[in-house]
């Protein structure tokens, strides 16, 4: 059964673009996952089974609707199945790289179903984006009944 991910790691890309995945994700996430763009510079890594699942909702996106379309391709676009090197490594494509700004430090968190890699430099702005407090979001979870 699939555990909740959460937590946050600090790890260095090397020359080669690899970065070590945490071995507490590397538990959850399997030997083989998927990596694709994430949503606010980042990117977003799923497990085989949680990708089926996001599978099986994109298609039932209305192909009529053009950000149906438009979201459906930068999601699949950028995706990559990748696998965990005897290192507990795995190689970002650059493509990818650039999307998120990946340069050399990154931050790997834990977002329940899926881990984000951030740049460290896009992480402290936007974990420190003085537009959005984590007061302010909490008091609007109750419309989202949490």
């Amino acid at each position: 059964m699939f555990g909740m991910l959460m937590g946050q790691y600090e790890h260095t890309i090397d020359q080669k673009g690899r970065v070590i995945i945490p071995a507490k994700f590397r538990d959850e996430l399997g030997d083989k996952f998927v990596l694709t763009r994430g949503l606010d510079n980042c990117l977003f890594v799923y497990s085989l089974a949680e990708w089926s699942n996001i599978e099986t909702k994109l298609k039932t996106l209305p192909l009529n609707r053009k950000d149906a379309r438009a979201f459906t391709r930068f999601f699949l676009a950028g995706a990559t199945e990748c696998e965990i090197d005897k290192q507990g490594r795995v190689l970002i494509p650059n493509i990818l790289r650039e999307h998120a700004k990946i340069d050399k430090e990154v931050i790997i968190i834990g977002v329940s179903s899926r881990v984000e890699i951030w740049s460290k430099e896009v992480w402290l702005e936007y974990s420190n984006n003085v537009d959005v407090s984590f007061e302010d979001v909490a008091e609007h979870l109750d419309d989202l009944n949490i």
